[in-house]
């Protein structure tokens, strides 16, 4: 993860200060790459604590095509959502803000976001009918490796006015080379400090997954950023992490799937970072 701790470096060295939705204020670039080679190792951010357990419970619940925030809770704590009552997730926010805005339901056990990642990714709404982009790309990965088609997006224009969150993470794409697969993500808007360290795992999870349903090795994650920034109340923890050394990367473990719907059906536990030794947690709000 040293190329991500030069990007936070390059940043705030020099990214330009901007004004944002969230009122709160950035330093950002627009337009960077970062890639991670999956092969022997797991880009798990090493020098803070990266929140795994969430990582894997987000990627699940995309996956099942949630939109129900409250559903994401059962996932990731392993409970009933009538026992997780104020029992919040990364999602929380959003739905209790953004989701209710909307005209969502929102209750202590349904909380809805509309449209937004799990529904695009497994029930595209287009023309009357609805796309299952995952089993499409499973699909085509399987009949035609080499073509240049393997695309998943998130960025439905039709729908993105009724999600709570317009997705950050617009589109993914596979490629196939030497019996090994790769993606890349482009990601419009990158909450670097917070975000990005998450959403690397997560891609790279995801990576891992749809390899071994392929039964392909794993090749690289291609982390591609659009705006690019960090937003102020995040500048003092961005410079004592970049003081930091990183720490020698994990190896992921997990089962051995055999269709998506066996990966739906897992849980957060199936799935573990091996010899992952980060340093402790720098706290930092996240702008909703």
């Amino acid at each position: 993860m040293k190329k991500y701790l030069s990007a936070l470096e390059y940043i705030l060295e020099n990214g330009k200060d901007r004004k944002d939705r969230t009122g709160v204020g950035t330093r950002g670039v627009f337009g960077h790459q970062i890639r991670f080679n999956l092969r022997n190792s797991f880009p798990a951010v090493t020098t803070k604590k990266l929140a795994w357990r969430s990582v894997v419970s987000e990627l699940l619940w995309f996956l099942e095509g949630g939109t129900d925030e409250r559903r994401l809770a059962e996932i990731h704590y392993g409970k009933t959502r009538k026992e997780l009552v104020g029992k919040k997730t990364i999602w929380t926010a959003n739905a209790d803000k953004q989701g209710k805005n909307l005209g969502y339901k929102n209750t202590d056990t349904t909380k809805e976001l509309g449209p937004i990642y799990g529904s695009q990714w497994r029930s595209w709404a287009d023309k009357n009918q609805h796309v299952d982009q995952i089993i499409e790309v499973l699909n085509s990965l399987s009949s035609d490796p080499y073509s240049r088609r393997h695309i998943v997006s998130a960025w439905n224009a039709g729908e993105v006015d009724k999600m709570a969150l317009p997705p950050c993470h617009t589109m993914f794409q596979f490629h196939v080379q030497d019996e090994e697969l790769s993606c890349q993500m482009y990601q419009r808007s990158a909450d670097m400090f917070l975000g990005v360290p998450f959403n690397i795992a997560s891609y790279s999870l995801l990576t891992c997954i749809m390899a071994k349903l392929l039964k392909l090795n794993p090749g690289e994650f291609i982390w591609t950023g659009g705006d690019c920034h960090i937003y102020y109340n995040h500048i003092k923890q961005v410079k004592e992490q970049i003081q930091r050394n990183p720490q020698p990367a994990p190896k992921l473990s997990m089962p051995n799937f055999q269709s998506i719907e066996e990966v739906v059906a897992s849980t957060p536990k199936d799935f573990n970072l091996l010899d992952y030794s980060p340093m402790e947690s720098i706290k930092a709000p996240m702008a909703v």
